[in-house]
């Protein structure tokens, strides 16, 4: 294997990882529900994008009816 002829300092080391520190999430906001959401990415609460729904969302409410009533079997 190759090894280097120099030892790298401890700045050279440190500017190599300066692209690897973690960036801030962009969000937008959806244009249906409001809620906050990664841009060009389906809206988990409502399920839509680019103003059509693309995903059915049970509803909270009708997720624990249904659980309640295979409870209840």
């Amino acid at each position: 294997m190759a090894n280097p002829k120099k030892q790298k300092t401890h700045a050279a080391t440190h500017k190599g990882r300066a692209h690897l520190a973690l960036k801030k999430v962009t969000l937008t906001k959806c244009p249906k529900c409001g809620k906050m959401r990664k841009p060009h990415t389906v809206c988990t609460f409502c399920g839509t994008y680019k103003g059509r729904e693309v995903l059915k969302i049970k509803t909270k409410a009708a997720a624990t009816t249904k659980t309640a009533k295979t409870a209840k079997k």
